[in-house]
């Protein structure tokens, strides 16, 4: 089984629009990985809360049977994890699970 977590750190809305989000659907459309994870960490969260074209890109995101998943460090350093859960976006602290990931078979790609 092959699985990706795809870490977006950026608070650029252009790199998700034009890359992030295209990549995640296309991946998962074609069958390109079995899983894929994507890990909302640092100044994405602060977007991903307050940007109405996130939102239906994750919304993209979830309807493809992706995970989602942000750090809560950064969430509360927002002040946007109830936002994010609301939304359905898995919020925990994610030094540990994000080391784990790397240390596994799974790839991780960093945006």
């Amino acid at each position: 089984m092959t699985k990706l977590h795809v870490l977006w750190t950026t608070g650029e809305k252009e790199v998700a629009m034009k890359v992030i989000f295209p990549y995640l659907v296309n991946a998962k459309a074609n069958g390109w990985w079995d899983e894929i994870n994507l890990i909302i960490w640092g100044p994405s969260a602060k977007l991903a809360a307050n940007d109405n074209d996130i939102h239906r890109q994750l919304q993209d995101v979830f309807d493809s049977d992706m995970s989602v998943e942000a750090c809560q460090a950064c969430t509360d350093a927002y002040e946007v994890s109830e936002k994010l859960r609301g939304m359905g976006i898995t919020i925990r602290y994610m030094g540990g699970p994000f080391t784990e990931y790397m240390q596994s078979d799974a790839r991780v790609v960093t945006f």
